[in-house]
């Protein structure tokens, strides 16, 4: 009887946990919708301010994304969080602008946006399944790649005022990289029952991705853009 309930009662825990993937899946795949519009919206807004005054707009755009991630937490067992994190999306999507503006005026623009849209699906498609299938327990690798993170950040201030480009593209690797594994740590969590909210579980793959995109974007067009 005893071995019917623990089988009961891992069985229940498993299909919890399938749950929760399909449906960070499904919202994940909702969440392009509202990024996509930003995003072609963004291409048409003037962003020459963020330009004059690239501190200032850096600081602005933490704020505001903080805020917004601080609003998503504390409604992340409601509608009105599943809706915040559409908002979210399509603000991230509207900060896409500058760099795809930058990219429609090269030559090859259109392709190079193609290529990181293809490698940034690529590189969730193998990290996610290596998260999921795998036996191994990632949950310590949390608190290195939060500070991994704050490095990072750190370091793309800095180059507010460096304006190194080999710096650019050297952040940019490693956000890739970091990137990268976050995917494969959050959705380890999910099928090991260490996050059951499906909001917060979007949230955390959608950043990862966004921020690989733009990374690869960025180091393509350092490459590879033809004026």
């Amino acid at each position: 009887m005893l071995d019917d309930i623990q089988v009961l009662g891992r069985d229940g825990a498993v299909s919890t946990q399938n749950k929760v993937l399909r449906n960070t899946y499904m919202m994940l795949g909702l969440t392009m919708i509202p990024t996509v519009i930003g995003a072609v919206i963004g291409m048409g807004i003037n962003f020459s301010v963020i330009a004059q005054h690239p501190f200032i707009a850096f600081g602005a755009f933490m704020l505001v994304t903080m805020g917004m991630q601080m609003a998503i937490t504390a409604n992340r067992n409601s509608s009105i969080g599943v809706a915040l994190l559409f908002v979210y999306t399509f603000l991230l999507g509207l900060m896409l602008g500058p760099i795809l503006q930058h990219a429609a005026h090269l030559q090859n623009g259109a392709q190079l946006v193609g290529l990181a849209a293809g490698s940034t699906g690529l590189i969730f498609l193998t990290m996610a399944a290596i998260g999921a299938t795998t036996k191994k327990d990632f949950s310590y690798m949390g608190k290195f790649l939060s500070i991994g993170v704050m490095v990072v950040f750190i370091a793309i201030i800095a180059n507010i005022f460096l304006h190194l480009p080999a710096f650019s593209i050297a952040i940019s690797s490693i956000f890739v990289m970091i990137s990268s594994a976050f995917i494969m740590y959050e959705v380890n969590q999910i099928v090991r029952g260490g996050e059951t909210n499906y909001v917060m579980a979007t949230l955390s793959l959608f950043i990862s991705i966004y921020n690989i995109f733009t990374s690869l974007l960025n180091i393509l067009m350092s490459f590879s853009g033809r004026d």
